[in-house]
């Protein structure tokens, strides 16, 4: 399997109500997300899967534009929390700022923030582009990091992208 893969890096902030450490407290990261694609087989042909014209999975550039972007709208220099967390959500809408926080379905651990991004985020953004998102690595800090993949000949891989 060929595959290709896309650094991205932004800063965040967030909390993880119920921690009983210092994590349950307001704080920040400076995250950096691999994004490791490939290309999409075809129903017909489940296994294979070919470069594009140009001997590339993609253009890196793409991944940039698509996933790059999203991050830079709803994540970059905001705050992630947990759609629960209605005190700090209604608090830190009270702030002055240009961005509200980025409401997730569960807390905003590493974990569920690398699941979001390969469930959600990139099949929307990157459908029909020839590729699947198979992994997403997403350190945290520069030795910690959640990973989450999906196997990229599977019917939902080709479900998501085609």
């Amino acid at each position: 399997m060929q595959s290709c893969m896309k650094k991205l890096h932004f800063c965040y902030g967030h909390r993880l109500p119920g921690n009983s450490g210092k994590c349950s407290t307001l704080h920040g990261h400076n995250a950096v997300v691999e994004v490791h694609a490939t290309p999409l087989a075809t129903s017909e042909n489940q296994n294979l899967a070919e470069l594009n014209s140009q001997g590339m999975v993609i253009d890196f550039s793409v991944i940039k534009e698509k996933i790059g972007s999203w991050i830079d709208e709803h994540w970059d220099h905001t705050t992630i929390l947990a759609e629960q967390d209605v005190e700090t959500v209604q608090l830190l809408r009270q702030c002055p700022g240009v961005k509200n926080p980025f409401l997730l379905p569960g807390n905003p651990t590493a974990e569920n923030l690398a699941n979001y991004l390969l469930h959600v985020v990139c099949p929307r953004e990157l459908k029909r582009t020839g590729i699947v998102v198979h992994k997403i690595v997403f350190w945290e800090t520069d030795s910690c990091f959640a990973e989450e993949s999906l196997d990229p000949y599977s019917e939902s891989a080709r479900n998501y992208y085609e």
